[in-house]
């Protein structure tokens, strides 16, 4: 299987992590999100995977370049932001007319890919897309699915104030060819995964709970707090190597930047 991580965004809401770094690169526990992202996707069955880029892409592919994925990895460049499902269509040429990955990078995460595409596989007929789900104690902040008794996705709330339920999008799904020819029938060029495809996929969407762990690394509240929840797991010798490297081309003020922000979360 193939997989998407979707890596453009300019994460306004991490600054000032992000005057320094893309949100994909900003780091737990001295390790940047992506290779935690990378390590678990190669290490259980993704075969290869494409990144797209636009901020402050230059580090991101220095760094990739000095790990040991970068033979495993592509990275497509966005001069203008084409949304979630608009990069999907815009690379569909790379999934090859075959059940592919797709996730944010600026989510950490603990699960199974292999688990995951095992429970894809064997999805209710007429569902063309398994969507990772977790609880949340920010529901109102977060996608809201309401399910049958299939597990089923039968109502879906973006980000609404009093949303019924906890049970939340985790922003990384599985999907069929299928999904790529409903964001073609579009006809746009830049479309918006959660709040144009997904209400259009009602009753077609099978869900995979995460009973491990999942944070949306949105915020710098929230990076914050994974620091205290989640258990520090060393990189191998050469991608820390190639995250030193990284932190050198970056603006001096992002070290003294990090240790300010965790001194101020104890």
């Amino acid at each position: 299987m193939r997989a998407l991580l979707l890596a453009a965004g300019l994460g306004t809401r991490l600054r000032p992590l992000t005057n320094y770094l893309p949100k994909c690169l900003v780091p737990i526990h001295g390790r940047p999100l992506l290779d935690y992202w990378l390590e678990s996707l190669l290490n259980h069955g993704v075969s290869e995977i494409l990144i797209n880029t636009h901020y402050l892409a230059p580090l991101v592919v220095e760094y990739l370049n000095k790990t040991e994925w970068m033979r495993q990895v592509k990275v497509v460049h966005e001069e203008r932001l084409l949304g979630t499902a608009g990069t999907i269509l815009k690379n569909r040429d790379f999934f090859q007319q075959e059940t592919f990955f797709v996730a944010h990078a600026d989510n950490l995460t603990v699960f199974d890919a292999s688990q995951f595409a095992a429970h894809h596989a064997n999805r209710p007929a007429g569902t063309d897309l398994t969507m990772m789900a977790f609880e949340t104690d920010v529901p109102q902040s977060c996608g809201i699915v309401e399910l049958d008794e299939h597990d089923i996705v039968r109502v879906f709330h973006e980000k609404v104030p009093s949303p019924p339920g906890n049970l939340a999008n985790a922003a990384v799904y599985i999907l069929e060819p299928s999904v790529i020819e409903l964001i073609e029938s579009l006809n746009k060029e830049e479309v918006d995964f959660s709040t144009e495809v997904i209400p259009r996929l009602m009753g077609h969407i099978f869900i995979y709970r995460n009973d491990s762990y999942h944070r949306d690394i949105g915020t710098v509240t929230s990076w914050a707090e994974a620091h205290k929840d989640f258990s520090a797991l060393p990189a191998s010798e050469q991608n820390a190597g190639a995250w030193s490297s990284t932190l050198k081309s970056a603006d001096e003020k992002l070290l003294p930047t990090i240790a300010q922000l965790l001194a101020n979360a104890r």
